[in-house]
């Protein structure tokens, strides 16, 4: 029976200076009033006030568009909320302030509500930080990638190794201690070497949580189109991969999901929430959303238009809505909750997912055979969890649970 699980909220903000040449996600480039690319600069970059008013205004009119799909939402406290892009760092601390004032006044929040927001190192005015943790933010994920100037160029980013180092610095002066940095490797003609450089590099600024991930040819990307030269074969960047773990490992992080890695008590609850299945609102341009209704036993799916003017212009017309079918649910539940290197209890499965266990648990027995899935105990409850042989094809774990198979 399906039952209500945790509630987060993430918003997308799409702007950003300048599109990454490997970036899939929903993000546009700044344009002047000509509708021209906006002339790149690395730090006093900022979104014109009106642009991000209006903004703001269509996030909580599209928020509450979407509280009535919400079943208990007075009492439902939202536990995370994660301010995505594009590039975040674009909007001033004001406009970050009403947005989440405006979420206060429509939802209630948890006490211990996680608020994250992205920032990229080169978009960051003196000061912000500090406004933004006055605005009720209390964490940041900063988008460093690389502490090579050499890669930094390679990969389209606008920023340098010190402005990493000067955005960690403000934003620990600022109080924001709460803090992950996102770290990418199997780089154009990456070693071992460099990529750890760029791990211990990472390690001196004490970040309390590391996302660290391949570099991936996504599909639409300019990379895609023209891949760089002397990208690492696969055997290489597994090499990359499993020095760099058994830094982080020796450094005192946990690997608690594929590609996150935290000190104790600092992993993203949004991102837990995501890979347990659990609820969030979708609210922006090109934002998805997942919803529960115990009521009439639905999963809703939502899905908001990607480019910003359609958003804003009709948000009823931008806004699709599709319920998750039974059939569908044991591969949308694995697509998750297998990510986590804890595993997950079956009670989530049932509760969540609202299927009997027994709907899956033949391609469970099969891949426990195969050494891929070990049973487990997840906060006392019996559960299942990947091996290290299963997180190497986790692809294939997970579509062994579509239907059919």
């Amino acid at each position: 029976m399906l039952t209500l699980p945790p509630l987060g909220v993430y918003i997308h903000l799409p702007w950003c200076v300048r599109k990454c040449p490997y970036c899939d996600f929903n993000s546009h480039a700044l344009k002047d009033d000509s509708g021209a690319p906006r002339a790149e600069a690395r730090v006093a970059a900022r979104l014109p006030v009106d642009q991000e008013a209006a903004y703001v205004a269509a996030l909580l009119l599209d928020l509450e568009a979407d509280l009535p799909l919400l079943e208990d939402a007075s009492d439902r406290a939202v536990s995370s909320v994660f301010i995505g892009g594009g590039t975040p760092s674009l909007f001033s601390a004001a406009a970050i302030a009403r947005l989440l004032q405006g979420l206060r006044e429509r939802l209630p929040l948890a006490v211990d509500c996680e608020v994250t927001l992205e920032a990229n190192p080169g978009t960051l005015e003196r000061g912000r930080f500090a406004g933004y943790r006055e605005a009720g933010v209390n964490r940041i994920s900063v988008g460093a990638q690389s502490f090579s100037a050499a890669q930094l160029q390679a990969l389209g980013r606008i920023h340098g190794p010190d402005d990493t180092r000067a955005a960690v610095a403000e934003l620990q002066a600022a109080g924001l201690l709460n803090h992950n940095l996102d770290l990418m490797y199997a780089l154009p003609g990456q070693t071992t070497a460099e990529a750890l450089a760029d791990v211990e590099a990472a390690l001196a600024l004490a970040p309390p949580h590391v996302s660290y991930y391949q570099l991936t040819l996504e599909p639409g990307t300019v990379f895609h189109r023209r891949p760089p030269a002397d990208m690492p074969a696969e055997d290489a960047a597994a090499d990359l991969e499993l020095a760099a773990h058994a830094r982080l490992l020796q450094a005192g992080y946990e690997r608690y999901e594929v590609s996150a890695w935290a000190r104790p008590g600092h992993a993203c609850q949004h991102n837990l929430n995501y890979w347990s299945f659990g609820d969030y609102l979708g609210l922006g341009a090109g934002a998805h959303g997942k919803l529960t209704r115990p009521s009439s036993g639905e999963i809703l799916r939502t899905e908001k238009a990607r480019q910003p003017r359609e958003y804003q212009r009709d948000l009823a017309a931008a806004r699709t809505l599709r319920r998750v079918e039974p059939a569908e649910r044991p591969f949308e539940f694995m697509l998750n909750a297998l990510r986590l290197a804890a595993g997950f209890p079956v009670a989530w499965f049932e509760t969540r997912a609202g299927l009997p266990w027994q709907v899956v648990e033949p391609v469970v027995a099969r891949l426990a055979e195969l050494r891929w899935l070990v049973p487990t105990q997840v906060a006392g409850q019996p559960g299942w969890r990947p091996t290290p042989r299963g997180y190497a094809v986790l692809n294939s774990l997970v579509e062994a649970f579509l239907v059919g198979d």
